[in-house]
């Protein structure tokens, strides 16, 4: 018993269901704390085991959360649902700089790759039991990786950044394990660590990536597991230099038990290297998506790591989707081995949109971030009240509480498709958003 709510149950499946159901109806409150596994069992007459199984049964659908001696508790709000909250809705007339998107004018033509592995396709069918891989992806991946000093591993893939990121976190933790991400970073990442059952510990970033104090202090925490984003990262454009490369690896030579997953979404949009973490630690993953630079519906990610990771990851995709469309795999390699996207070119175009509004904004005294990728990150005062001006203003930007877990407010300027004539209206208005607002006036 718990308030006015009488726990019921004598099988893990019916208790997790009985909890979940009663914090459906809101009987269990956002946030309530949950009884001890041992009382619970008593109370229910049930072995302590069954409800360990409930409980970790309601972590893993994110349901409840644990934090150690504290307890288990029901979560304060689903994550999704918070940032969910947190989008703004962008009224006609207004231009919509907040939705993150590449510029579709520097995305490649689809319709000829497409066809051509359709033709093959017809040609040679792929059956059940063959490779889930396509051949020349592995070897045109492969090579890509060896030029940017990855370490060796096997490839292979998944459908996006996210798929293979939780795949990964799945084959590797436990629920109740904590994760390090950075702060602020990428909102569907920080839904996804606690909607797996994980904790999430927040590490500050600056403009060269996660801070290595942080990282340090995470580590020796407990934490896990650690993502990083080399480059590209969204929402601030940190990318990782060398120098900051080799006080992370100085940092995770002492924690080599660490499931390290770099997540290199932007590879073929930015024009900074690539300065790999990866093969410090035991177990480790590094991602490729192909969403920036050929567009976010091609749902394709390449993903590299240790042998025994990726054999994880690929036995428990065969017993889901089992594999990526080949069809789709074919088309990337033709995308890839034509050269479809001018990569110093879209890298060009994209990083005079950031810094010419980065520059706009300094002149007007607004300090602002995006060394890399489509997006400029503003600190701001107060997030609500810039975000509603701006919208009264005509500019729709993201609020940051999308990205956030402790990290001070800022709004998010997707530049991808910002034309020069109108940097300095967006940044005249970022100004004026971001000003305090006028004390009173006495006479």
């Amino acid at each position: 018993m718990l308030g006015e709510y009488t726990f019921t149950g004598r099988r893990a499946a019916e208790i997790s269901a009985s909890i979940e159901g009663a914090v459906g109806s809101g009987a269990l409150a956002p946030g309530q704390l949950l009884p001890p596994m041992r009382e619970l069992a008593r109370s229910l007459g049930v072995n302590p085991n069954t409800v360990a199984a409930a409980y970790r049964t309601l972590r893993e659908r994110g349901v409840i959360e644990t934090d150690g001696r504290r307890g288990s508790r029901v979560r304060a709000k689903p994550a999704t649902t918070a940032r969910e909250y947190a989008r703004i809705q962008v009224p006609e007339g207004v231009r919509n700089l907040a939705d993150g998107n590449p510029d579709p004018a520097l995305l490649p033509a689809l319709a000829e790759a497409f066809a051509v592995a359709a033709v093959r396709a017809d040609r040679e069918p792929v059956l059940y039991g063959e490779d889930a891989v396509e051949p020349e992806l592995v070897r045109l991946a492969r090579a890509g990786l060896d030029a940017d000093g990855v370490p060796d591993g096997p490839v292979m893939v998944a459908s996006g950044s996210l798929d293979a990121i939780e795949r990964v976190l799945v084959a590797r933790l436990r629920p109740g394990d904590a994760v390090a991400v950075e702060d602020p970073g990428w909102g569907a990442l920080l839904d996804l660590v606690p909607a797996l059952g994980l904790r999430t510990v927040p590490v500050r970033v600056d403009d060269e990536g996660p801070l290595p104090a942080d990282v340090r202090a995470a580590l020796s925490a407990g934490a896990r597991a650690l993502v990083v984003t080399a480059r590209a990262q969204n929402p601030t454009g940190a990318a990782v230099g060398a120098a900051r490369a080799d006080d992370l690896r100085a940092v995770l030579d002492g924690y080599p038990e660490t499931l390290l997953i770099e997540d290199d979404h932007g590879h073929a949009i930015v024009d900074l290297p690539l300065h790999p973490l990866a093969g410090t630690t035991r177990h480790w993953a590094l991602v490729r998506s192909v969403a920036k630079a050929y567009g976010p519906d091609l749902r394709l990610a390449v993903l590299t790591g240790d042998e025994v990771t990726v054999d994880r990851v690929h036995g428990r995709q065969r017993l889901g989707p089992g594999w990526v469309s080949r069809l789709l795999q074919r088309a990337l390699v033709r995308l890839w081995a034509e050269g479809a996207v001018d990569v110093p070119a879209v890298a060009a175009a994209y990083r005079s949109r950031r810094e010419a509004l980065i520059g706009a904004l300094a002149e007007r005294g607004v300090r602002a971030h995006g060394r890399s990728g489509l997006n400029v990150w503003v600190p701001v005062p107060d997030e609500t009240g810039a975000v509603a001006r701006l919208l009264h203003a005509g500019w729709a930007v993201a609020p940051g509480a999308r990205f956030r877990a402790a990290a001070p407010p800022g709004i998010r300027v997707t530049v991808s498709t910002l034309a020069p004539e109108e940097t300095g209206a967006v940044a005249e208005a970022v100004a004026a958003a971001v000003a305090p607002a006028p004390g009173p006036r006495y006479v």
